[in-house]
């Protein structure tokens, strides 16, 4: 139960811990927070890994909180046990249970060891590289030990007082409290030839500290520590080794206060021992002692340190010979080497001190007296020669007025550099001390010495700060390099006099294209624009997260630009260029090298998964496009409008000449095909897209008429114009093999077409599944060459239907010859042809002639009527399947480019319309055909009507006829019932016309027999209406009404039927007709079969007609 209250009660304080946090962070106790990387708002930060107490400080102070650092604060604090904080010594905190542990010892404690391992970084890898140069002095520590070894040393503070110099341990203390990874800068290097006597980086500083100490002194501030200091120094030692990151190193210094805390600063920062700056001091000042009206500054401080500070104050031999031979080496560099003041003439005098340099430092090998005898011999007249050469006049000062061995190029920045490092905290490299701006100020008192001008300052300055940037990486330090870099003046902003200056400064340097002569900014610029660029070259590698560090990278990379661009073009080949090329240098040499990071990636992808690379480069090409455009172009879209378009450009370059091989080799579609053409595709949309948005004022047209565009769409076309017509020939042979295996049986009672039909929309779907399932790039063409074989595919198939039916008039009786009544036996023929036997002919006919059944017919036409039904709903299912595709595809391309290919959406399938709705009214023309003058034969067109009307009316066809008809109606489909009923009605009213104008010599009709014709053409006319559920009344007049004109001739009187055909005989010459409204075909019909010897005369004479038989 307790353990239970215990979690809730911490659950609890957690929450509450998160509350409160929130509450400061978002109120006003807090100016500025600064997130951490990767995070964009306090909801992506884990309060409850955020220092409380880190937060509380920055809030008391009113600066600026960075939640990284505070995150980093707590987990620094996890290694200690919790402090209340409260002041009492008396507390304390126990590993331990008391409760089992027993009764505390008797025995008084032993001494407190004090450990050598950083309480900040306590498990420094034993086998991490530290320069050993610096631990001389402590060689006694064994080989197999480290300064991070789990075998503490105990350090007292008697042990300590045993050290006269401590710069030893303040190095340590420096590399021990360092909480920063560093990188490594060995290529950041300026560009300045080496000094000839080989003096180094701890050279330089320990010279550069005197320079700062003579300057100092030149004010009155410099003064030797107290004998009390020894007593600070145990307390200092304690603290300093058990210091946390958020004491200054200036505690012990806090009672001090103006120059003398600054120059106490400033030895702490450079990593001056306390017995070095005492002796300095000490030197200095002795150095003073009889120049009455001289100014420290302007002494030769290698030269006075040399005559005034001896072997006994050093501790050890070694440690004075390195110390002299530093001065010594100073002395030739600043006075020989790199001479503010040539020589001119006077180039003897160089020989002369290199040879009393030499004897000085000869002497430490001779017996003390004579040693000590040869070098003050030496000394003096080193002093005699170097004094009046260094006090020459140089940069428009008086003789004596400055002394000059300090301030020759390249000496004098190479000094200044080592003054400038002391800004940064010795406990945070990537920091600045808070007293930057006193140790800028006091910096300032070097210039005289060192021959220091606002350009020099502001560009050392400058590369101190990036060089230290590159270092510790703290973006922090970036933006005062730019700030630093802004403040360099440009050529026509320095004065006549600066100008001159720094055209003298000038070096020799080797470089990669042999020995170049730089100026003072080239060699301090290039180190830094050559960085920059190298960086900037492959961004997407060197600022995957970074981004604010890239902006100001380029910004950096910029302003150097800016000012190289003033310099001479020796060394310059970079300065031909613009600003804008140089954007594009960065953007296309970091798509190159991050494109060649994914040729990698996507090989081994690629055996892994046995998916196509080039579809997997296209893919992992199209993020790479994606993450450029929107992380990076921002940017570098402020520098360069276009940056996103030479981005785009140039991947769409990389990816095509990968792609181009495979496109020449492309002949058929593949598996290999279908993977790589979509992604090829999009991608290339991708990027055109982005040319497009990305560019202004109407540049995009350029930079998409210089893409060497990959055509998928033509290749792909191609391909699948191939396959198209590969599988509209596989449709036909499938439509010809159905209509072969067709035996025209209904499918079902409800479907009542044929099988065929069927198996061909079967084909036709499986091939447009096939057709959309190819997920490559398409032009319309390839749409339109699919519906042209569809619809071929249906002509070709209603035409075999109809080639299989018999010709109208192959099942159509002859005409019998024309004869006119007689009443005598006999019947002598007359034509104006010869005449054959027609009953031959048409008893072959009958025999030969393989006519369908009417059942078969009707399920042909039930086909045909299938196939055209279904057109619409398959044209739709395409159009639609094509409209989903293109809009998968991202490429509508304009509206009137697929009308332009010569097919509209709606008429897709007009030619198989056409030639289907042809093949229907056809079928059902000649299925009436077939029914009346074929089934109906005998009663209808051979009986009706003799030997007489009145004897055989067309009541008795009319029961065969309906029973034709309803077997019709049964098999046929409802569409298509009125069409062939429509038929049928047409075949009646020829056969019936046939009968009463070409019935032969057995058919004989009277005045009489018009009223009782007219009777039998209303009962067929209502046979075909059936009560109103036959066929529109209308349409049924409109095909009685020419029969009916025919029976109405047969109410006219003999004679005026004759005179209408003599009068329509001269009528039709003119293209006229007689007044009965009937041509003379007609009227001489009518006669022919009028049972009146008026009208057999009549032909007689008029048309030689023979008499029928009796």
């Amino acid at each position: 139960m307790e353990e239970e209250n215990s979690i809730e009660l911490l659950q609890r304080f957690r929450r509450d811990r998160r509350i409160l946090l929130n509450f400061i962070l978002s109120g006003s106790l807090i100016k500025k927070v600064a997130m951490p990387p990767g995070a964009v708002s306090l909801e992506d930060v884990d309060l409850d890994q955020v220092s409380v107490d880190f937060v509380l400080n920055c809030a008391r102070k009113g600066g600026l909180l960075e939640l990284s650092e505070a995150i980093r604060d707590y987990h620094d604090s996890t290694l200690f046990p919790h402090m209340s904080n409260a002041g009492s010594t008396e507390e304390f905190f126990l590993a331990t249970n008391p409760e089992q542990s027993g009764l505390p010892p008797r025995r008084l404690p032993p001494p407190v060891p004090i450990s050598t391992q950083s309480p900040i970084l306590p498990t420094l890898s034993t086998s991490e590289s530290i320069d050993t140069e610096p631990f001389e002095e402590l060689s006694s520590l064994s080989k197999s030990q480290s300064l991070s070894s789990t075998q503490q040393q105990e350090l007292t503070v008697d042990d300590i007082e045993d050290f006269d110099d401590d710069d030893d341990l303040d190095e340590v203390d420096s590399r021990r409290y360092s909480r920063r990874v560093l990188n490594d800068a060995a290529d950041l290097v300026l560009g300045l030839p080496s000094f000839a006597t080989a003096i180094g980086d701890d050279d330089l500083r320990e010279t550069a500290y005197e320079i700062l100490l003579a300057a100092a002194g030149a004010s009155g501030g410099l003064i030797v520590p107290s004998k009390d200091k020894k007593k600070e120094k145990k307390s200092r030692l304690m603290r300093k080794l058990g210091r946390s990151k958020s004491e200054n190193v200036m505690t012990q210094s806090q009672h001090l206060s103006g120059l003398v805390s600054l120059l106490e600063t400033m030895r702490v920062q450079m990593e001056i021992s306390e017995a070095m700056d005492v002796r300095t001091r000490l030197g200095l000042l002795n150095a003073m002692v009889g120049k009455v009206g001289k100014r420290m500054d302007t002494i030769l401080i290698p030269l006075e340190l040399l005559c005034c500070i001896s072997r006994s104050e050093f501790s050890d031999k070694k440690s004075y010979f390195k110390w002299q031979k530093r001065q010594l080496n100073m002395l030739e560099e600043g006075l020989i080497n790199h001479p503010a003041v040539g020589f001119g003439e006077s180039g003897r005098k160089a020989n002369e001190l290199r040879v009393l340099l030499a004897k000085i430092e000869e002497s430490e090998s001779f017996p003390p007296p004579a040693a000590e005898m040869q070098r003050t011999e030496c000394l003096k007249s080193l002093r005699e020669i170097a004094m009046p050469l260094a006090e020459r006049p140089a940069r428009g000062d008086l003789t004596g007025e400055v002394c000059h061995w300090a301030d020759g190029y390249h000496l004098n920045v190479k000094l200044y550099e080592k003054l400038l490092l002391s800004i940064f905290d010795v406990l945070d490299e990537g920091k600045l001390t808070e007293e930057v701006e006193e140790i800028l100020e006091l910096l300032k008192s070097t210039w005289r010495i060192l021959g220091i001008t606002e350009t020099i300052h502001y560009t050392c300055y400058a590369w101190v700060l990036f060089r230290q940037f590159v270092i510790t990486g703290e973006q922090r330090i970036l933006q005062y390099v730019i700030e630093q870099l802004k403040k360099i003046p440009l050529k026509e902003q320095r004065g006549p006099q600066e100008r001159m200056h720094l055209k003298s400064l000038h070096s020799r340097v080797e470089m990669e294209k042999g020995f170049q002569e730089l100026t003072f900014l080239q060699s301090f610029l290039l180190p830094i624009s050559k960085w920059a660029d190298k960086q900037l070259g492959d961004y997407h590698l060197n600022y995957a997260e970074g981004l604010m560090m890239m902006e100001n990278t380029v910004a950096v990379a910029m302003l150097v630009r800016r000012l190289l661009l003033e310099e001479p073009e020796t060394a310059m080949e970079s300065a031909t260029i613009s600003d804008k090329e140089q954007i594009e240098f960065y953007v296309t040499s970091s798509i190159k090298n991050a494109f060649t990071r994914i040729i990698q990636d996507v090989e081994a992808i690629s055996q892994a998964t046995n998916e196509h690379p080039l579809a997997l480069l296209a893919e992992h090409t199209k993020k790479l496009l994606q993450r450029d455009n929107t992380i990076y172009m921002p940017i570098l879209s402020q520098r360069h409008q276009n940056a996103a378009a030479v981005s785009a450009s140039t991947l769409h370059k990389l990816y095509g000449i990968k792609l181009r091989p495979f496109l020449d080799n492309a002949e058929h579609l593949t598996e290999d095909t279908i993977a790589v053409f979509p992604a090829a595709y999009s991608l290339e949309h991708d990027i055109v897209q982005v040319i497009v948005s990305s560019c202004a004022d109407g540049t995009s047209d350029a930079y998409c008429r210089k893409l060497n565009l990959f055509k998928i769409e033509t290749v792909s076309g191609t391909l699948v114009l191939r396959w198209v017509n590969s599988q509209l020939a596989r449709i036909l042979n499938w439509v010809d093999r159905a209509i072969q295996q067709e035996r025209w049986i209904p499918v079902s009672p409800q479907q009542r077409h044929g099988s065929s039909i069927v198996e061909v929309y079967r084909i036709v779907e499986e091939t447009v599944d096939q057709f959309f399932s190819l997920e490559v790039p398409m032009r319309p063409g390839e749409l339109g060459s699919l519906f042209r074989g569809i619809d071929n595919a249906f002509q070709v198939y209603a035409k075999t239907i109809l080639d299989k039916i018999a010709n109208k008039e192959d099942i159509v009786p002859p005409v019998p010859i024309l004869t006119r009544y007689s009443r005598e036996s006999g019947i002598k023929a007359f034509v104006k042809k010869e005449l054959k036997d027609t009953r031959i002919p048409d008893v072959l006919k009958s025999v030969e002639i393989d006519v369908a059944a009417t059942s078969t017919l009707c399920v042909q036409l039930n086909s045909l009527h299938y196939a055209i039904s279904q057109l619409n709903k398959l044209e739709d299912s395409i159009w639609a399947r094509w409209t989903r595709k293109k809009h998968h595809d991202k490429l509508t391309k304009n509206p009137a480019e697929e009308t332009a290919k010569g097919f509209q959406k709606k008429d897709s399938f007009d030619g198989s319309r056409k030639d289907i709705n042809a093949a229907i009214d056809r079928m059902c023309e000649f299925t009436g055909t077939k029914i009346i003058f074929c089934d109906l034969r005998e009663p209808f067109i051979e009986n009706l009507y003799k030997p007489s009307v009145s004897q055989s009316r067309l009541e008795s066809v009319m029961e065969p006829l309906d029973m034709v008809l309803n077997q019709l109606c049964d098999v046929i489909m409802e569409p298509l019932r009125d069409r062939v009923v429509t038929g049928l009605l047409q075949a009646s009213l020829d056969g019936l016309v046939r009968v009463i104008l070409d019935g032969g010599p057995s058919r004989v009709f009277s005045l009489g027999d018009a009223k009782l014709l007219e009777e039998d053409l209303e009962i067929l006319k209502e046979f075909f209406i059936s009560g109103g559920d036959g066929l529109p009344r209308g349409v049924v007049e409109n095909q009685v009404a020419r029969v009916r004109q025919v029976i109405k001739l047969q109410g006219y009187e003999t004679r005026e039927i004759i005179e209408d055909l003599r009068s329509a005989s001269e009528l039709e010459m003119q293209g006229g007709r007689g007044k009965l409204g009937a041509d003379t075909k007609t009227l001489l019909r009518i006669l022919c079969h009028r049972g009146e010897s008026e009208a057999s005369q009549f032909v007689k004479k008029q048309f030689k007609i023979p008499k029928s038989g009796a």
